[in-house]
């Protein structure tokens, strides 16, 4: 009887957790199916998993030694915010909300990279949504005070350049803006510069919107932006906005750098960094990951809440047209699908270096996170993945 009695109070907690339209969201418990309960084919399901274990990325998982290799070798490219050491490769598989696969060190937490962009544009997109930034279009100057650095207390325009002033949220939202200047010891043009060094310092700039380049100094001054509009730490925005009604953990981390400090109304705060391109950005586990795709799958929306509006969403997915495949701070589009070839054109991403991916599904109602695969198999595993499920 007691048995029976405790089943009966698991399937009451389950049903408190699916809305009016029948969509299961998790509480703190994650419910998981077995693949034979969800539908899926067990084998092909496995080959996938086995194919992206196999898929491990060769770059070091001592992340100090991988950052001297890459970004280190960049002028100006020495780390300043905290490394972390990677572990498995990892992946979790969310189909129809409800946990069907996982392997690795799913509650491990790692560097997520530029998967960090997402939840940076997020927060501005909460922002947006209260009435705090009045149109996308408009000039991020008019939004930004002089900060005061908290070492030096020198004060510093973000944006007072003739150039500089055009540059409008939306352009830093798509990577357009080609905003110029210094920010935290790194100089725009040293984060992947140009192979001509004649014209790091001397090339004209482009108008803001014309040309797409990615590049974490301008991210960062998204960053520094909007933790002036919201006069707080973004990890406490983020913390009370996105991750707490998602249910993540509280094992979730996002840093800035050992310089990344400014007195905002007489108190030291730190801006925290879009990424960990010189160390830094959020540290997360897999399962945050994955409930933070299931939300830009459910189109911003959590049980009753609609934590990002449906029309911010949409703006996030819109193709940049400078280059299509770009949304809103790695919110990337398969809509040409020369992303994932194998995969729907409603499908989108959010991607940072390792390979970090949180894949977005809706056609499948379906959403995959894998950690620390090679970016070339990612579209292999990813077809295997859409075959388990019978598509």
């Amino acid at each position: 009887m007691l048995r029976r009695g405790l089943a009966v109070v698991g399937l009451l907690l389950v049903s408190l957790c699916v809305n009016a339209q029948g969509v299961y969201y998790p509480d703190a418990l994650w419910q998981r199916k077995t693949p034979a309960e969800a539908g899926i084919n067990a084998a092909l399901l496995k080959g996938a998993i086995d194919f992206a274990v196999a898929s491990e990325s060769r770059n070091p998982r001592d992340l100090t030694l991988n950052h001297y290799q890459t970004f280190g070798r960049e002028p100006f490219g020495q780390a300043i915010g905290p490394i972390k050491d990677r572990g498995d490769q990892t992946g979790v598989v969310v189909y129809r909300g409800y946990i069907v696969a996982e392997w690795g060190e799913p509650s491990r937490v790692d560097m997520t990279h530029s998967v960090t962009k997402s939840l940076l544009s997020s927060v501005v997109g909460v922002a947006y949504d209260r009435g705090m930034i009045r149109s996308l279009d408009d000039a991020v100057k008019d939004y930004v005070a002089p900060i005061q650095l908290y070492e030096t207390s020198e004060l510093v325009y973000l944006f007072e350049t003739p150039h500089n002033r055009t540059i409008t949220w939306n352009h830093l939202l798509r990577q357009t803006s080609d905003w110029e200047g210094t920010l935290w010891g790194k100089p725009d043009w040293a984060d992947r510069p140009s192979a001509k060094p004649s014209e790091w310092l001397t090339r004209p700039r482009n108008k803001a919107g014309s040309v797409y380049k990615y590049n974490d100094v301008r991210v960062n001054v998204l960053a520094l932006a909007a933790l002036n509009l919201w006069r707080r730490p973004l990890p406490q925005v983020l913390k009370e906005t996105i991750m707490d009604p998602i249910g993540a953990s509280n094992t979730w981390r996002w840093f800035g750098y050992e310089n990344s400090w400014i007195v905002l109304d007489g108190s030291p705060v730190q801006s925290v960094s879009g990424g960990g391109h010189w160390g830094g950005g959020m540290f997360i586990n897999a399962y945050d990951m994955a409930r933070f795709g299931y939300l830009t799958l459910r189109r911003g929306r959590w049980k009753d809440r609609q934590l990002l509006s449906a029309q911010w969403v949409d703006w996030a997915l819109t193709p940049t047209p400078a280059e299509p495949a770009y949304g809103f701070m790695n919110w990337y589009n398969n809509r040409d699908r020369k992303l994932f070839p194998s995969a729907p054109a409603s499908a989108f991403a959010h991607i940072g270096n390792g390979t970090n991916i949180v894949y977005v599904d809706p056609d499948h109602d379906l959403v995959a996170v894998a950690r620390w695969i090679e970016r070339g198999s990612i579209d292999e595993f990813l077809k295997r993945l859409l075959a388990a499920l019978g598509n």
